[in-house]
């Protein structure tokens, strides 16, 4: 339909000022084509206006969480929470992670400031994020979720079946019970209610992070999209810390 009105405007409105004041071309008299003309520059300037950008800035999308069961890092009473969905094999989860994660631990997390929680959100195009999702679910059946999470984060281009058996083994992981919990998909449909509850506050890529305010059952703050640099979540924090 735009695509219509556009020809309208840029072909027929040009045409129609050319024709003499007199003109009654094909029956159409000079007041029919000064309302048709008049019509025509109403049109034009309602999509010039749609069309243009709003000059209102983005405003930051709220999200509460609950987070009962899900893998934490740092204080239980750190006043502050940030929630990470992340993506094993994304390029830009593995920026954040050897970027700006390593500074968020040491200034926030290690201090008792932030609580850090993460969650999954393995992207379909991506074909072994959903196992390596998985991976780090069960090793945290023994205990070792955040060393291989560590691992997994640092190597998005090494997830496949073998490389998962060899990070368990350098983890000195039960490797029987480590497989058996990968290829049985035991926590294929807690992956996926991560997915969908991302889905549901409008994370729209990874990583994505949920930060804000400790609450009893969660977190009460504002979605972030992006590998954002520590500079960010500095400022950020600093700011909910007034």
């Amino acid at each position: 339909m735009r695509q219509v009105l556009r020809y309208a405007l840029y072909v027929w409105i040009p045409i129609a000022l050319a024709l003499p004041a007199g003109a009654q071309d094909g029956g159409i008299t000079k007041e029919q084509a000064d309302e048709i003309i008049q019509e025509l520059r109403q049109i034009r300037q309602l999509l010039e206006k749609q069309a243009k950008p709003s000059q209102e800035p983005p405003q930051p999308a709220e999200a509460k969480l609950k987070l009962d069961g899900v893998q934490m890092l740092g204080s239980k009473d750190a006043p502050l929470t940030i929630v990470e969905f992340t993506d094993y094999q994304c390029p830009f989860c593995q920026r954040f992670h050897l970027t700006t994660f390593p500074e968020l631990k040491k200034q926030y997390i290690d201090t008792g400031k932030v609580r850090f929680y993460s969650r999954d959100m393995p992207l379909d195009f991506h074909a072994n994020a959903m196992r390596a999702a998985q991976a780090g679910r069960c090793a945290a059946d023994q205990n070792q979720f955040w060393a291989l999470r560590n691992i997994m984060g640092a190597h998005p281009d090494k997830l496949d079946m073998d490389s998962l058996m060899q990070y368990a083994e350098d983890l000195k992981l039960d490797l029987t019970a480590f497989r058996s919990c990968i290829e049985s998909e035991k926590y294929k449909n807690a992956v996926q209610n991560d997915v969908l509850e991302a889905m549901k506050i409008g994370a729209t890529g990874t990583p994505s992070f949920v930060i804000g305010r400790s609450t009893p059952e969660g977190v009460d703050g504002e979605l972030m999209v992006g590998a954002m640099p520590y500079g960010m979540f500095d400022e950020k924090l600093k700011a909910l810390e007034k």
